[in-house]
C-alpha cells in the first residue's frame, strides 16, 4: 500500500518517555485453535485445521492443535495472568466448530457457555475482551460442501455470526469478523499452505470474495442482535509492498502484489467495489462471475473500526533472469509449489533489509507508521487497532528458571515507537494487541516457533513470563513508552 522504496525508509526515532492517549487499550491477542485444544469435548467437531494439521506431511513434525496449551481447561489461570501483566483488553477467537459443529443450524450452548464465562471473568479483572468470529477454523463439514470459494459459506457464517452475537453481544462491545482473510484464501486455496490445502488459483479468488461477502452479511447479522453501542469490524494483514527498484517493471510488480494483498479487501470493504486492475490482471484466472449484482452493497457496510496486522513488509520485482528472490518464496508465507498470488505468480520477492526474527521475517517498524497512516488517509474518521504485531524468537530457559528473551524487547519498543509515530501525525490508532499472549501451536509451523509474551513448556502447561512480558506490563501500566534502556 506504500510506494516507500525500500533502500530509503524513514526511521522512527522517539522521544524519551513517548506518552499514548489515556484511553489507549494495552492487549495481547490469541486464536482459537492455536491454544485451547480439547478438540472432541462438549460436542466440538472438526474444524479444516484439525484435519490439516492430521494429514501427514501439513505441519512441522507432525504436530497437532489436539492439546495445544490447553487454554480450554486452563483459561481461569490464563486471564489471572493477563491481570498480572497489566493489559487492559484481550482479543480472542471463538472457534466456529464448537460452537456450530456442522456450521448449521442451533448452537451447542456448551460451547457458548465457555465463551460466557471466559468473557465474564475477563470482565472480573478489568479486561476489555474483543471477540473475533473467524480466525481460520472453519467447520470441515462446510469444506466438505466447497469451502469458502462456495457462495453458501458466507451465508452460513452470517447465521454463526447472529448466533454468537446474540449469545455475548451483553458482554462484548467490540467485534471482528475476520481474521486475515488473505490468508484463509490465498494460503488456504492458492498455495495451499495453510488448511484446507487446496491449490487452485480461480478458488482462491473466489474465497476472496466469499470472505468479503461474509463479512458484510455476518455485519448486518451482528447490528441486528448488538446493542447500539456495539463496533464491528475486521483485521486485515495489508502488506507494506515495496518495489526492488524504481524501474517499471518493478513498479508494475508492487502495483499487482498491492492488489492481490491489499485492494481484493479494501476495494469492496472501504470503496464499494473491487479495483480494476485486479480484474484485468486475473483474467486469465477468472472471470469474476461469481460477484453477484447486490454483493458490494453487502460488502460495503460502514466499518466501526480495521485492525491491522503487521510483522514485515514485502519487497517485489519483475521477472528476473536469476530469479533469486522467487526460488527461496521469500514472501514469507511458506514453501510450496503454488503460488498464492494468482495472475501474478511471475512477480519475485526478495528479502527486505534488516535483522530477521526466527521466521526469517526482517524487522522494519517503519511499515507499520505507513499502514496506520496509509489506512487513516483512505478511510478517514475510522478508528485503528494494531491487532496483531510481535515476533518469534529462538526463547529457551535458563538456569534461573527465567525466559529472557531481549531481542523481542527491542522488536516490541521499536513497534510502539512506530505505532506513536503514527498517532503523532493524525492516526487515530485506538489500541495495541501483541502477538501473542502464549506461546501456540504456529500453523504449518507447529509448535517449533514461539511469538508468545509467557513461555509455555508444553511438556507440562508450564506458563514462564519471559522478560518481554514484565516489561510490556510496565509499558501497559504506566501507559508510557520509556527509553529503551530504562
Amino acid at each position: 500500500m506504500t510506494t516507500t522504496d525500500h533502500n530509503t525508509r524513514p526511521t522512527t526515532t522517539p522521544a524519551p518517555h513517548t506518552r499514548f492517549p489515556e484511553s489507549f487499550l494495552w492487549g495481547s491477542a490469541t486464536a482459537a485453535y492455536q491454544i485451547e485444544g480439547a478438540v472432541r469435548e462438549d460436542g466440538r467437531t472438526a474444524s479444516i485445521w484439525d484435519t490439516f494439521s492430521h494429514t501427514p506431511g501439513k505441519v512441522l513434525g507432525g504436530d497437532t492443535g489436539d492439546v495445544a496449551v490447553d487454554h480450554y481447561h486452563r483459561w481461569r489461570d490464563d486471564v489471572r495472568l493477563m491481570a498480572d501483566l497489566g493489559l487492559t483488553a484481550y482479543r480472542f477467537s471463538v472457534a466456529w466448530p464448537r460452537v456450530q459443529p456442522t456450521g448449521r443450524g442451533p448452537a451447542v450452548q456448551r460451547g457458548l457457555d465457555f465463551y460466557r464465562a471466559l468473557v465474564d471473568e475477563l470482565l472480573t479483572h478489568g479486561i476489555t475482551p474483543m471477540a473475533t468470529l473467524y480466525h481460520w477454523d472453519l467447520p470441515q463439514e462446510l469444506e466438505n460442501a466447497g469451502g469458502w470459494p462456495e457462495r453458501d459459506t458466507a451465508y452460513r457464517f452470517a447465521e454463526y455470526a447472529g448466533l454468537v452475537g446474540e449469545a455475548l453481544g451483553d458482554r462484548v462491545e467490540r467485534w471482528v469478523t475476520l481474521n486475515e482473510p488473505w490468508c484463509s484464501a490465498f494460503l488456504g486455496y492458492g498455495s495451499g499452505v495453510h488448511a484446507p490445502g487446496r491449490t487452485d488459483p480461480a478458488a482462491a479468488l473466489r474465497a476472496a470474495h466469499h470472505l468479503n461477502l461474509g463479512h458484510g452479511l455476518a455485519t448486518s447479522a451482528l447490528r441486528s442482535v448488538l446493542p447500539a453501542r456495539a463496533g464491528i469490524g475486521i483485521s486485515l494483514n495489508p502488506s507494506v509492498v515495496r518495489p526492488l527498484t524504481d524501474s517499471p517493471a518493478d513498479l508494475d510488480a508492487r502495483r499487482r502484489i498491492d492488489a492481490l494483498a491489499n485492494r481484493v479487501f479494501t476495494g469492496p470493504l472501504i470503496d464499494g467495489a473491487y479495483p480494476q486492475d485486479l480484474i484485468s490482471d486475473t483474467a486469465r484466472v477468472t472471470d469474476w462471475s461469481f460477484v453477484q449484482d447486490a454483493d458490494l452493497a453487502s460488502i460495503h457496510h460502514p466499518l466501526d473500526f480495521i485492525g491491522i496486522n503487521y510483522y514485515t513488509p514485502a519487497v517485489v520485482s519483475g521477472p528476473r533472469g536469476d530469479q533469486d528472490g522467487d526460488a527461496a518464496r521469500l514472501d514469507g508465507h511458506g514453501a510450496s509449489d503454488h503460488s498464492p498470488w494468482p495472475g501474478s505468480d511471475d512477480v519475485v520477492f526478495h528479502r527486505a533489509p534488516g535483522e530477521l526474527t526466527a521466521m526469517n521475517w526482517s524487522v522494519d517498524p517503519t511499515g507499520l507508521t505507513d499502514l496506520l497512516l496509509e489506512y487513516t488517509a483512505q478511510a478517514p474518521g475510522v478508528p485503528l487497532y494494531v491487532t496483531e504485531n510481535g515476533a518469534a524468537y529462538e526463547d529457551t530457559v535458563d538456569a534461573d528458571g527465567r525466559v529472557h528473551d531481549p531481542d523481542r524487547i527491542r522488536y516490541l519498543h521499536a513497534h510502539l515507537s512506530a505505532v506513536h509515530e503514527a498517532v503523532r501525525r493524525g492516526a487515530d490508532v485506538r489500541g495495541y494487541f501483541l502477538w501473542s499472549l502464549l506461546d501456540n501451536f504456529e500453523w504449518a509451523y507447529g509448535y517449533s516457533k514461539r511469538f508468545g509474551a509467557v513461555y509455555v513448556d508444553y511438556a507440562t502447561q508450564a506458563r514462564i513470563p519471559k522478560s518481554s512480558a514484565d516489561w510490556y506490563a510496565r509499558v501497559a501500566r504506566a501507559g508510557t513508552l520509556p527509553a529503551l534502556d530504562d
